[in-house]
């Protein structure tokens, strides 16, 4: 009976072992995708800062207003609004014949002979309220 108790306490022992070399080695992979991943995340961090400084030299008013020179574009007169307190309130008078109200966009007519499959778009705003519940 003790000879049978043993040989299950050693085989309870030699399992045990084997289960705690499959954890160990479990952790030992698991940390080493943790460190793969914390490094992806620092490489993607420091791109980032790449990224954000070349978007702020590539979106800066001074190169977009030398862009624009470049390539033959002027300022347009524009409506502006300083604050929301300039805006028109709902029930007030529309926009009758502001610069807002007769904006319209033209596009240019190109030089080279155009398909008829190529519609051209000239999107304009009416004179009259585009919603009988805003009046706008």
């Amino acid at each position: 009976m003790i000879r049978v108790l043993n040989f299950f306490c050693v085989a309870l022992m030699g399992l045990s072992i084997l289960a705690l070399y499959h954890v160990s080695e479990r952790t030992r992979v698991t940390q080493m995708n943790l460190n793969k991943v914390n490094h992806q995340i620092r490489e993607a961090r420091g791109n980032i800062g790449v990224l954000q400084a070349e978007w702020a030299r590539v979106a800066g008013p001074g190169r977009i207003q030398e862009l624009a020179q470049r390539h033959g574009m002027s300022d347009a007169t524009s409506a502006q609004l300083a604050s929301f307190n300039l805006l028109p309130r709902r029930g007030e008078a529309p926009l009758n014949n502001s610069p807002v109200r007769n904006a319209n966009a033209v596009v240019p007519a190109s030089p080279q002979a155009q398909s008829p499959m190529q519609v051209l778009v000239r999107p304009t705003l009416s004179p009259q309220a585009i919603s009988v519940q805003t009046g706008f």
